[in-house]
């Protein structure tokens, strides 16, 4: 049997698009000689649909897709997922299932069992948990079809009570597909492996899995489908963050060592490099905008943004806005702008003093008396973002915002001024990570200005400011948010590995204390375990961390 493995970029609810994409690659596998081809988990109507699932309209165009993909099924067996409808009454009204199509109908229905509700994953909200195990016979052979997480209750801390795979061997199939929908960390890649390879091992089959590439608002999917043997072997790894069809013949994966290359391991920083590029590309494709703006202040996160964005969409595509304030230094405005000649991207220079000095002469007289302070400087911030906004208004450009995950964690940002944006670019990434983006970025000629590297960071609202006046330093900051928010320690946690008690308790209350500010931010690309926002739900009022 001839197995093709489609790692396709979906777009929710874009029926048309998914559709034809289908179509085409059922037509290219049938060339190669597939006997199947195999698409990702809801590939006909996008991951994650989430509230559109609750329009009867939406799962009736699903099934019509369905029904049109059926007809290019001659002399091809296709595997596609998509939600249907449940005729029980009782229950949820869905099933995340995977229709397997041959001669151009519908032969079978495979529906998942293990509805992950955890970090960005909600499908129990929707759907309804399989109990019924049947393999698909195709071709002589007994195929043990399941859905993503189906697979994933293998490990010591199993999250659900059974696993359908242990229902599925009892049929004695020949070999196990998967379909998947599993969005990109940069150590997920590892643990997919790991996961997958235990299940070929423990059930002695052969295993095909196929994910989808592309990102959806703020979840990336990689790609990076895979083929193991009986023995658990890792045979093949698909392509990364890119679009990819392969064919598989099932005798060669149990018979034939080395027949496949697999791809080449990865940094985690080009991981999230490559992650981010798509994260942009798709949010302005799959939102119908081409053109983007940000403040470029001559920091390392606007310049990171900067340069990302460039490589995204385009440097003639990007406008990058200096707004220096009077506490701007010479050596930013100079950055900024050798930044802007090094990558080509448009560029203004828009002054905010004048208008900072305008709030300030109408808010002299409820201040009167009152110390410079936190105020005034967010004055100027707002004023940025009053810019930036402008510009977004007036030529179509969507903002780009450029804070970075420390920052996020703490609150060291301005909600309505440095916060606003469409899309977080870098939310999720630390910022001791964004200096080794900035150094991959210039790993084959300097983009990102060195100066720019190697200067301690500042906001420039007022004389002399530096973040470290407010922070600790990033790369004891950063240690501490990474044991607090990846690996969810507590403060005496986290005290125990020998960081001083007073900092611990200072930066954990500080994270609590932003809670507000998170919830009003733009979605932020995900690229690590734990990101702020879907896969992060803290009450604004606990109490907990203070």
């Amino acid at each position: 049997m001839k197995i093709a493995l489609a790692q396709l970029n979906y777009h929710i609810g874009n029926f048309e698009n998914n559709t034809k994409k289908i179509i085409a690659n059922i037509a290219a596998a049938k060339a190669k000689g597939a006997d199947v081809v195999v698409f990702a988990e809801l590939a006909i109507s996008g991951y994650p649909p989430r509230d559109f699932l609750e329009y009867d309209d939406f799962i009736s165009l699903c099934e019509k897709a369905a029904q049109e993909i059926a007809e290019h099924c001659t002399d091809i067996a296709c595997i596609v997922g998509l939600p249907i409808k449940n005729p029980v009454i009782e229950g949820k009204d869905l099933f995340n299932a995977a229709y397997f199509i041959v001669g151009g109908t519908v032969k079978q229905v495979v529906k998942k069992a293990l509805l992950p509700t955890y970090d960005v994953f909600d499908e129990y909200r929707y759907f309804e948990p399989n109990t019924v195990f049947d393999c698909v016979e195709f071709k002589g052979k007994k195929i043990a079809l399941t859905i993503c997480e189906d697979l994933w209750n293998i490990n010591d801390n199993p999250l659900y009570v059974s696993c359908p795979m242990d229902e599925l061997i009892k049929q004695q199939p020949d070999l196990m597909i998967n379909i998947a929908a599993s969005p990109f960390d940069y150590g997920h890649d590892e643990d997919r492996i790991k996961i997958l390879a235990d299940n070929a091992k423990k059930y002695e089959l052969p295993l095909f899995y196929v994910n989808q590439v592309g990102a959806q608002t703020e979840i990336i999917f990689d790609g990076g489908s895979l083929v193991f043997d009986q023995e658990g072997a890792l045979k093949a790894e698909m392509k990364y963050f890119e679009e990819d069809l392969q064919l598989f013949d099932l005798d060669e994966v149990q018979n034939v060592k080395n027949k496949y290359p697999a791809a080449e391991r990865v940094s985690d920083i080009e991981q999230i490099h490559d992650a981010l590029i798509l994260g942009i590309k798709d949010y302005f494709a799959k939102s119908g905008f081409k053109k983007a703006v940000l403040g470029l202040s001559g920091g390392i996160d606007s310049a990171v943004v900067c340069a990302l964005a460039c490589k995204a969409l385009g440097a003639e595509n990007v406008m990058a806005v200096l707004m220096p304030s009077k506490y701007s230094t010479d050596h930013s405005i100079k950055d900024a702008l050798d930044l802007v000649s090094n990558i080509g991207c448009k560029h203004e220079i828009i002054p905010i003093k004048e208008a900072a000095d305008a709030f300030d002469s109408m808010l002299a007289k409820p201040f009167e008396g009152l110390p410079f302070n936190l105020a005034e400087e967010n004055i100027q911030a707002r004023c940025r973002g009053i810019v930036v906004m402008a510009m977004s208004n007036k030529f179509g450009y969507i903002l780009l915002n450029t804070s970075n995950k420390s920052e996020c964690a703490v609150g060291y940002g301005t909600l309505y001024g440095d916060m606003c944006g469409a899309i977080s670019v870098i939310g999720d990434v630390y910022k001791t990570q964004v200096f080794n983006l900035a150094r991959y970025i210039n790993k084959d000629q300097e983009i990102i200005p060195v100066n720019t590297i190697v200067k301690p960071p500042s906001a420039e609202l007022r004389p002399d400011q530096k973040d470290s006046d407010s922070l600790p330093e990033y790369d004891v900051l950063d240690q501490i948010l990474y044991q607090h928010i990846e690996l969810k320690k507590g403060s005496r946690e986290i005290i125990s590995q020998g960081f001083d008690e007073a900092l611990v308790k200072r930066i954990l209350r500080m994270v609590n204390l932003a809670e507000f500010k998170r919830y009003q931010t733009p979605p932020i690309l995900r690229v690590s375990p734990k990101a702020f926002g879907m896969g992060r739900r803290m009450p604004i009022v606990g109490k907990y961390m203070d």
